[in-house]
């Protein structure tokens, strides 16, 4: 029997690798908002509050209903917790991204 082996589960699933990466990018955003509210310990009526969505918005989120959410709107939903990305390029010309939030 063949093994397959893949860097990214999404090659799995996604039509071509920039699909792929854009539901990597999708998921860490998502799964970084959804731990920054379960350990702030809100309530999904606060969260929609503080981020200007519906209760049922809310709980797709922290389902993890990645097909609903863009990249724009989820960096969008960080920002409301005052999170920001600062992607950039290092002297050895490697990407990285700083994620800061405001104090």
């Amino acid at each position: 029997m063949q093994q397959l082996d893949y860097d990214n589960i999404f090659d799995v699933v996604a039509d071509n690798p920039a699909e792929a990466a854009d539901l990597q990018f999708r998921t860490d955003l998502m799964l970084t908002l959804r731990k920054l509210l379960v350990e702030r310990n809100w309530r999904q009526a606060e969260i929609a509050e503080t981020l200007g969505v519906s209760q049922p918005r809310v709980s797709e989120l922290m389902r993890g209903k990645i097909d609903l959410f863009s990249a724009d709107k989820l960096i969008g939903l960080l920002a409301r917790l005052d999170v920001r990305l600062r992607p950039s390029v290092d002297a050895s010309g490697r990407v990285i991204c700083e994620v800061v939030q405001a104090a």
